[in-house]
C-alpha cells in the first residue's frame, strides 16, 4: 500500500502561493494592456512589472528587508498598485494607512504596526507634521502629482518618481513561505482604538482565486472577466480595495485609478475609458446619482458591487432604472473581505426590476471555499426560512487569524472555532443570505427585536427621504425605541412631512414586513448623517450624539 510519505518527491518544486505569481499571466499573455491614473498617466502591464522591480530595488537600497513594515498614505493610484505588489514580494509587510482617521489614531496605527518607512502623498504631509515629534519612523518618501514636494518640516528621502527613475528594471524576487504576513491594516468597526488585521500571501492569493472563480462563473449577470475595464471606488487602504486590484491584475484587464473621489471626475473616467466594473459603498453611489452629469451617460455596461453598508431597495431601483448591473457583496475587514455575492440566476433575470431588487439587495450566496452558517446562541444552525435570524459565523482559508498583537480579542473573534461576524441575518432555502443588522445595532423594543436596517430600507423609499439612519434611543416605557434620523430632499420640512413618512412606514409594518414594534419609530430631521472613515453610517457616533 502506497503511503503519503512515499508520494513526496524531493526533486519537485514546492510551489508557494505568493503574490508575485499573480503577475505571471497578465505580463505573459496581455503585456500591452493599460494601467491608467486619472487622465494623467498611462502605461502597460510590461511597464507595471518594470516599475514594481524598480520599487523593489528602491526599498532594498533603503534598507527594507524581509519582515519590515512599509506604510502608505495615498489616494487610489498606480503608485498604490505598485506598492500592493513590490512590498510583499520582497517579504516585507504593507501597512495601508487609513488616511481618514484622526491624527492621534494614525499615530497609534503607525506605532502599533511598527512602520519602518512611510510613502506619503503631499496632501498628507501636514497631517504627519502634527505628530512628527512622537513618530518613531524616520524614513519618508513623498508621493507627488507633479514631482514637487510640498514645503514641510519633515525629513523626506526624496520624491517617488525621481527615486524610481534611478533604479534598475530587474529584480529577482525570492521564494519564501506562503504563510508569510503580507499586509496589515486597521479597522475602526469596534470601540476603542483601531484593531489591526493581517493577511498572508497564501490568504490573499486564495481570496483572489476564489473571487475570480465566483465572479467568472455567472455568464449573464454580476460577471468580471478579461474583457472588462476595472475602476475601484473603494479606498485602497480599506481591505485591499476588497481584493479587486489583485483580481483585476491577475485577469490582465485594463485598470483605471481615479485618485481622489470627485463625482464628476469619476463619471468622466467611466465614460472616457469605458469602465465596466466597479465597487463602492452606498454613499458613494448616492453621490454619483446626485451629479447632473450622470443623466447624460449610458451606464448599461457598468457592473457595480455594493458593500460596506446595506444597499437600500430605493438605491437599487435607481441603479436598475439607469440599466446598471447593481448587486451586493458581503464581507468585513477580518474576512479579506468577500464572503458572498448576490448574483442572479438566469430565471431571476426574467423578473421585474422590483422583484430583482429584492434579490440584489440581499447579501448573496457564499463563494466557494466559504463555510458560512447562521446560528443561534448555542451555535446551532437556524432554519433556512427567510425569517429566522441568527449570527453569521464563517470559516474560509482567507480569514484573518486574529487581531495584531491582541490575543484577548483574537480569542473572542474565533470562539468555537468559527470567526464571529457579529452580523444578524437570515437565509432562504436557496442559500441567499440577508443581513438584517449588527448585533450592537439591533433595537430591543419591549423585549422584541427590531431591525434598524430593515426600517431604514422602508423609510428610504419615501420620496422626501434623501438619506436615513435608524438608531435605538432609551425609552422609559419600552426600554428602547427606534429613532429615524432623516436627511430630507426638500428645503423645508414640517410636522406634515414627519406624518407623511410615518404613515408610509406604518403601511409596510401593517403588511407584516416589519415587526409591529417598529410603529414606535420617531422621525428626526437632520442636516447630515455622520459617516465612518470608509463611508459607512457611523451608528456609534449617532447613538452618542442623539442619546
Amino acid at each position: 500500500m502506497q503511503t503519503e510519505k512515499s508520494l513526496y518527491n524531493p526533486f519537485a518544486h514546492d510551489y508557494q502561493l505568493l503574490i508575485k505569481n499573480i503577475l505571471l499571466s497578465p505580463i505573459g499573455n496581455n503585456p500591452e494592456q493599460k494601467i491608467i491614473y486619472k487622465n494623467e498617466k498611462s502605461f502597460t502591464y510590461t511597464k507595471l512589472k518594470e516599475r514594481i522591480c524598480k520599487l523593489a530595488n528602491l526599498l532594498t537600497q533603503m534598507g527594507i528587508k524581509r519582515g519590515d513594515t512599509v506604510a502608505v498614505m495615498d489616494y487610489d493610484s498606480h503608485r498604490y498598485l505598485e506598492l500592493y505588489f513590490a512590498v510583499p514580494m520582497i517579504g516585507a509587510v504593507l501597512h495601508t494607512v487609513n488616511i481618514r482617521l484622526s491624527p492621534e489614531q494614525i499615530l497609534y496605527t503607525i506605532d502599533h504596526a511598527q512602520d519602518d518607512i512611510i510613502f506619503v502623498h503631499n496632501d498628507f504631509l501636514p497631517l504627519l507634521e502634527q505628530i512628527r515629534g512622537r513618530m518613531e519612523v524616520d524614513k519618508l518618501v513623498a508621493l507627488s502629482e507633479d514631482g514637487a514636494i510640498e514645503q514641510n518640516h519633515l525629513e523626506i528621502i526624496g520624491e517617488y518618481e525621481m527615486l524610481l527613475s534611478k533604479q534598475e528594471i530587474y529584480f529577482n524576487f525570492p521564494d519564501f513561505s506562503e504563510n508569510t504576513r503580507a499586509t496589515t491594516f486597521y479597522t475602526t468597526g469596534t470601540t476603542g482604538m483601531p484593531k489591526g488585521v493581517y493577511f498572508t500571501h497564501r490568504q490573499l492569493v486564495l481570496h483572489t482565486l476564489g473571487t475570480i472563480s465566483t465572479l467568472s462563473s455567472n455568464a449573464s449577470q454580476g460577471n468580471f472577466n478579461q474583457n472588462d475595464v476595472y475602476m475601484p471606488i473603494t479606498p485602497m487602504f480599506h481591505v485591499h480595495a476588497w481584493g479587486l486590484p489583485y483580481v483585476a491584475t491577475m485577469l490582465g484587464v485594463k485598470q483605471v485609478y481615479p485618485g481622489r473621489y470627485i463625482p464628476d471626475l469619476l463619471l468622466e473616467l467611466i465614460e472616457t475609458h469605458g469602465v465596466t466594473f466597479s465597487h463602492c459603498v452606498p454613499t458613494i453611489l448616492h453621490m454619483l446619482f446626485n451629479s447632473p452629469k450622470i443623466d447624460t451617460m449610458d451606464l448599461s455596461r457598468w457592473k457595480v458591487i455594493i458593500g460596506g453598508s446595506a444597499l437600500s431597495k430605493t438605491l437599487c431601483m435607481e441603479g436598475l432604472k439607469r440599466k446598471i448591473d447593481i448587486f451586493t457583496g458581503y464581507g468585513m475587514s477580518e474576512t479579506c473581505p468577500i464572503l458572498s455575492l448576490a448574483q442572479l440566476t438566469p430565471e431571476m433575470l426574467t423578473l421585474s426590476d422590483d422583484k430583482q431588487s429584492d434579490i440584489r439587495i440581499k447579501t448573496g450566496r457564499p463563494m466557494g471555499l466559504v463555510e458560512l452558517r447562521v446560528v443561534d446562541e448555542m451555535m446551532r444552525d437556524v432554519p433556512k426560512d427567510s425569517s429566522t435570524t441568527g449570527e453569521v459565523v464563517v470559516r474560509s482559508p482567507w480569514l484573518t487569524q486574529g487581531y495584531f498583537k491582541d490575543e484577548k480579542n483574537s480569542q473572542l473573534l474565533w470562539a468555537d472555532g468559527y470567526l464571529h461576524t457579529s452580523d444578524v441575518a437570515h437565509m432562504d432555502e436557496k442559500g441567499y443570505l440577508k443581513i438584517v443588522d449588527r448585533t450592537k445595532d439591533i433595537i430591543k423594543v419591549g423585549g422584541e427585536w427590531v431591525s434598524s436596517l430593515e426600517l431604514e430600507d422602508i423609510i428610504a423609499r419615501h420620496p422626501l427621504v434623501k438619506e436615513v439612519a435608524v438608531i435605538g434611543v432609551r425609552d422609559e416605557k419600552w426600554g428602547e425605541r427606534p429613532m429615524a434620523l432623516v436627511v430630507a430632499n426638500a428645503l423645508h420640512v414640517s410636522e406634515e412631512s414627519e406624518r407623511s413618512i410615518l404613515i408610509h412606514a406604518k403601511e409596510f409594518i401593517k403588511k407584516g414586513i416589519m415587526a409591529r414594534e417598529s410603529m414606535l419609530v420617531k422621525i428626526r430631521f437632520v442636516e447630515a448623517i455622520d459617516k465612518t472613515s470608509v463611508g459607512k453610517i457611523d451608528k456609534k457616533t449617532l447613538r452618542q450624539k442623539y442619546a
